[in-house]
């Protein structure tokens, strides 16, 4: 056994219940920082129906285990904790999300990764409307965001950096993804698609590329790592067919503010 450091916080392997229920958002949240504060860095949430702002501006190593629906704003502004949710979630989740992680055991709603500048946010299901809008990049950061299966429109809305994988699972053979003004607005950043979408459906910002060796390797490693997360076959889902869609322009709507 590896002696524990004197340096060690003694409460990091311990883990901490709270029960959420009938409590009011900002009982529960100031339940959380207190606990944290105390030097707690594990925790589950039992009962969670619906309080927002669940993790939001954490700046320390902390481990969230929720059980339940959590409401918007979860892991907004977060900074290096770990969120899982077995369940769904609401609106906002990972906003202004800095750095981290966020694996959702069911759907989430609109405005998923709104912002986010760090991270990774894994969806088993599908996501709701403006999934990524103006995602960036930050210095060394990207923002990297994974649904399992297909999103409602706007996906990838004005971004300017980050990536975004859908990859459709629950599509039947043959059966097209139907969100549309995909990459509205994009100048930045990269969406992987797998499965079938019609041009059409995409926004007149964005072309279509072929995978090139360097994005095959990439995707390979997030694929393997959402598989892990949620228990399936990494080389199954990576023998589909997969587009890449990037920016035409890095300013698509310069001249529609300046001469």
């Amino acid at each position: 056994m590896v002696p524990r450091s004197a340096h060690q916080d003694p409460n990091a392997d311990q883990v901490v219940q709270l029960d959420a229920a009938g409590l009011h958002y900002r009982q529960l949240n100031e339940l959380v920082r207190a606990t944290v504060a105390g030097g707690m860095r594990k925790i589950k949430l039992l009962n969670v129906h619906g309080q927002r702002y669940i993790g939001t501006g954490l700046d320390l190593a902390v481990d969230i285990e929720v059980f339940g629906t959590p409401g918007n704003d979860l892991g907004a502004f977060m900074r290096g904790s770990r969120i899982l949710v077995h369940g769904n979630v609401q609106d906002g989740c990972g906003n202004t999300m800095d750095d981290g992680y966020i694996t959702v055991e069911g759907r989430a709603g609109d405005i998923l990764g709104l912002a986010a500048r760090g991270g990774k946010i894994f969806v088993r299901d599908n996501v709701g409307y403006r999934t990524g809008i103006h995602m960036k990049e930050y210095q060394e950061k990207c923002p990297i965001v994974v649904i399992g299966g297909t999103a409602q429109d706007f996906l990838g809305e004005y971004m300017a950096g980050g990536i975004i994988v859908l990859l459709g699972l629950n599509l039947d053979s043959g059966e097209f993804h139907q969100c549309r003004f995909v990459g509205t607005g994009m100048h930045g950043g990269a969406v992987y698609i797998r499965g079938q979408m019609r041009e059409t459906q995409l926004g007149k910002e964005v072309g279509v590329q072929e995978l090139s060796p360097e994005d095959k390797e990439l995707l390979r490693g997030l694929i393997m790592e959402f598989s892990g997360h949620f228990g399936y076959n990494g080389d199954e889902i990576l023998s589909g067919t997969f587009i890449k869609l990037i920016p035409r322009h890095l300013r698509p709507y310069g001249r529609l503010y300046a001469y």
